[in-house]
């Protein structure tokens, strides 16, 4: 039998085993009771635990291994000779890039007066991010507690279903715009720096395919799912199987597209997605200053978003894809190598290693929301999917 979504426990950071009960006939005491309540706490987070010494094993290898087995070691020895002024730049800079990205969650997510206001996307956002990290793969673990608290507060799974993708509408679109922007501007001369195809033409390109695809489900959504579902009678069971699973895309899609649209004509709440991006990569801007000049905006901007593809990796706790994957963006696009393994170490310490305190206190605040959601059933009725965000720009 299914498990009701809403009395589903927290999808990532937490373990399955809960606390044993006591033997029979112990006897209850001070000592036991404090025992009981220890052991208990680490059942309830033994994941968590795991997770971050996982994390701190990784760090350790990465940061202090690595470079001594590939010969890094000088490189690295530079991050002591870097601008403080520069990399402290960088932590606000940060900052501003998860505020607005809480504020694009509040304003797909949020209702005047519904229970995702500013409190619950900030638990959320920051939870997710770690979730994120410590399951890397293309973002998987952040969406899954994403949807495992959205359905807690009350939202139908219709309706969290509809404004998940028009969230990674509004919040990719920036990104594909801006791949499809400095690519073919790098690659035509319009943008000073070097201009490689297969860094410029072949991710302009695919950022185009995307946009297209997703713009034409406004009109395709229906003949699309028919071509899906009439190959389901395929005799191939495995193939009927994929295409059963592609036949609910078009629509999803469809749906998100139309709140996406909706939510563009309600205001300008939508921004918020540039400046979430836009702060980010300023802060891999300042991370290049602190030791050396910084590519120009188009290559800088070309070389992030081509390097942050490889967050899809299944790595362990998430850490080398993205790292990888943009300095060797950046080696492509010319810039010196062991600028651009520094700079890109330095980035990657301030936007990722940082900010994994607060997400970890904010997911065991988000359990807790969570659990006075369910002591507290809301009386406010769901909001139908397809309904935008009534109030998104009011305060909570």
């Amino acid at each position: 039998m299914a498990s009701d979504p809403d009395r589903a426990e927290a999808p990532t950071l937490r373990a399955n085993g809960a606390r044993k009960p006591a033997p029979s006939g112990a006897k209850p005491g001070a000592e036991t009771q404090r025992q009981a309540s220890d052991n208990g706490l680490l059942a309830r987070h033994k994941r968590l635990l795991q997770a971050v010494l996982l994390g701190a094993l990784m760090f350790g290898f990465f940061y202090y291994v690595l470079p001594q087995i590939v010969g890094l070691g000088p490189t690295l020895r530079r991050l002591r000779s870097g601008n403080g002024w520069w990399l402290g730049l960088g932590v606000p800079l940060e900052a501003i890039s998860i505020a607005a990205y809480v504020a694009l969650f509040r304003a797909v997510f949020g209702a005047g007066s519904g229970r995702i206001g500013w409190r619950a996307s900030y638990q959320i956002t920051m939870a997710g991010g770690a979730a994120t990290k410590f399951f890397a793969a293309a973002g998987s673990g952040g969406v899954a507690l994403t949807v495992w608290a959205l359905r807690a507060s009350g939202l139908s799974s219709r309706a969290v279903a509809q404004e998940m993708v028009c969230f990674e509408i509004v919040n990719y679109g920036v990104y594909m715009f801006a791949l499809v922007i400095c690519g073919f501007g790098l690659w035509s001369g319009l943008f000073p720096g070097r201009a490689p195809a297969l860094l410029t033409l072949v991710p302009a390109l695919f950022g185009l395919a995307v946009i297209v695809c997703v713009l034409s489900m406004h009109w395709l959504a229906a003949p699309a799912e028919r071509f899906a579902l009439a190959r389901t009678r395929s005799p191939h069971a495995r193939l009927a199987r994929f295409w059963a699973r592609m036949a609910s895309v078009p629509r999803s899609l469809h749906d998100g597209l139309d709140l996406a649209l909706a939510l563009l004509r309600t205001g300008p709440s939508w921004l918020q997605a540039i400046p979430a991006w836009g702060f980010d990569i300023a802060t891999l801007w300042a991370s290049f200053r602190a030791f050396g000049p910084a590519p120009s905006p188009a290559v800088l901007i070309m070389g992030y978003y081509v390097g942050t593809l490889g967050n899809t990796l299944p790595l362990p706790a998430g850490i080398g894809g993205v790292e990888g994957g943009m300095i060797g963006a950046f080696i492509g696009f010319g810039v010196e190598s062991s600028l651009a393994v520094i700079a890109v170490l330095a980035y990657r310490t301030i936007s990722y290693w940082l900010p994994l305190l607060p997400e970890g206190i904010s997911y065991l605040r988000l359990r807790h929301t969570v659990g006075d959601w369910r002591r507290h059933p809301s009386s406010t009725p769901a909001r139908s999917a397809g309904a935008p965000a009534a109030g998104a720009g009011d305060p909570a």
